[in-house]
């Protein structure tokens, strides 16, 4: 995918790592903009309508987890957010506010790059591959052209990730997808190495879904359960 066309904004309040980070994207052909602080990044968001927005989580204003819950509410909009922090209930924070992805630092400014292209490709193969079609699996609908999601006729608000996710079990329900396959298929990382983020997706899917209707495998990935079994 070119990325000359893509806009991302980079939130960060170290002036270093925000330079370094807006000069590496610039570098691969991204149009970057740059923003501060909590309410710098919101209105940032407002004025230029960035495809993806790099965000630091310890922000001044109001944090990353304020900010991304702001900007999701007027626009959805793909989140890397970008955390000092690897304790999983701080990961899981960011991803219930609509994040999409986390990077911990330090980090490898390769990884972060590639961890920006693999969001995008995902957005982008998302709008070509959407259909006027559904899927019904028991209790649970998901319109798979509107991006919208039912359980027992009440609907469920997902992140961008999260119904990605659905629907990537969806498509075979009751059968298991790999963790691999999952990080490959969703997130775009053919050469993943860690399944962290899967765990951290599905945890925060299931909260939202019913623990009942994914199934672990463990040591392998996970299953949706149609529901249909009693």
């Amino acid at each position: 995918m070119s990325s000359a066309a893509r806009r991302v904004l980079v939130v960060e309040d170290d002036p270093v790592i925000n330079q370094a980070v807006a000069d590496r994207l610039a570098a691969e052909g991204y149009d970057v903009h740059r923003a501060v602080d909590g309410p710098g990044a919101v209105a940032a968001c407002r004025e230029h309508h960035p495809d993806l927005v790099v965000l630091d989580v310890m922000l001044p204003g109001f944090d990353g987890h304020e900010v991304c819950r702001r900007i999701q509410a007027e626009r959805p909009v793909p989140v890397l957010m970008l955390t000092a922090r690897t304790d999983e209930a701080d990961v899981l924070v960011g991803l219930g506010v609509g994040a999409d992805d986390y990077l911990t630092k330090p980090f490898r400014m390769r990884e972060l790059v590639a961890r920006v292209a693999a969001l995008l490709r995902r957005v982008e193969r998302a709008g070509v591959l959407q259909q006027q079609r559904s899927l019904v699996l028991g209790d649970v609908h998901l319109d798979v052209a509107a991006r919208r999601v039912w359980r027992d006729g009440v609907e469920v608000r997902l992140t961008p990730t999260e119904f990605d996710l659905l629907q990537c079990l969806a498509a075979s329900p009751g059968a298991v997808v790999s963790r691999e396959r999952l990080m490959a298929e969703v997130w775009g990382w053919q050469d993943a190495t860690t399944t962290r983020t899967v765990d951290s997706h599905v945890k925060g899917l299931r909260s939202k879904v019913g623990h009942d209707r994914i199934r672990t495998s463990h040591g392998v990935g996970y299953a949706l359960e149609t529901g249909d079994a009693t």
